[in-house]
């Protein structure tokens, strides 16, 4: 005679907890802080952004944790853009090929040519050289065109190269 079984589902659930969450940001503290920092360009800023970011994620119990790591990097992007609000320059304003301010990066901050691009700029670069987003994302997140980001990321490049060039020849 058959006898009833018990089955135990040992998948665990598919969904995180808040404290899984709490791990996943613990886990990705620097990563999500330096994501924050190159945003926002400001330490202040970039602690309330990844404050901010960790209440929206709490908040957002319900997304698969697999899913999780890139949830809370979407959360310190949109957070970051709230908070910045990049937009981007009218293009016949803009010079190709001149580097933005004066001052000239520090040669022990492998950061600094990042700051001290405008922010939409700066946006641009991070979200779709240093995340790998595609342009359609990019353009999506900062609510502008292809175009914008396409042109703001040569921009970006350019005003790198050139204040890495210039840093050259001052050292």
């Amino acid at each position: 005679m058959l006898q009833p079984m018990d089955f135990v589902d040992e998948r665990g659930t598919p969904y995180p907890t808040v404290s899984g969450f709490f791990k996943t940001f613990n886990e990705e503290m620097r990563s999500l802080y330096l994501l924050s920092f190159l945003l926002t360009a400001d330490q202040d800023k970039a602690e309330q952004c990844l404050v901010s970011a960790m209440g929206e994620c709490v908040e957002g119990i319900g997304v698969f944790t697999d899913w999780a790591r890139s949830f809370t990097r979407g959360a310190v992007l949109k957070r970051a853009i709230q908070m910045i609000m990049p937009r981007p320059e009218h293009p016949d304003y803009v010079s190709f090929i001149s580097p933005r301010g004066s001052a000239m990066p520090a040669e022990n901050d492998p950061f600094a040519t990042i700051l001290l691009l405008d922010p939409f700029e700066r946006f641009v670069f991070v979200i779709s050289i240093l995340e790998g987003q595609s342009d359609e994302e990019c353009a999506n997140l900062l609510r502008c065109t292809r175009r914008d980001v396409m042109i703001a990321r040569v921009l970006a490049l350019k005003r790198q190269s050139s204040t890495d060039a210039l840093a050259a020849e001052i050292l």
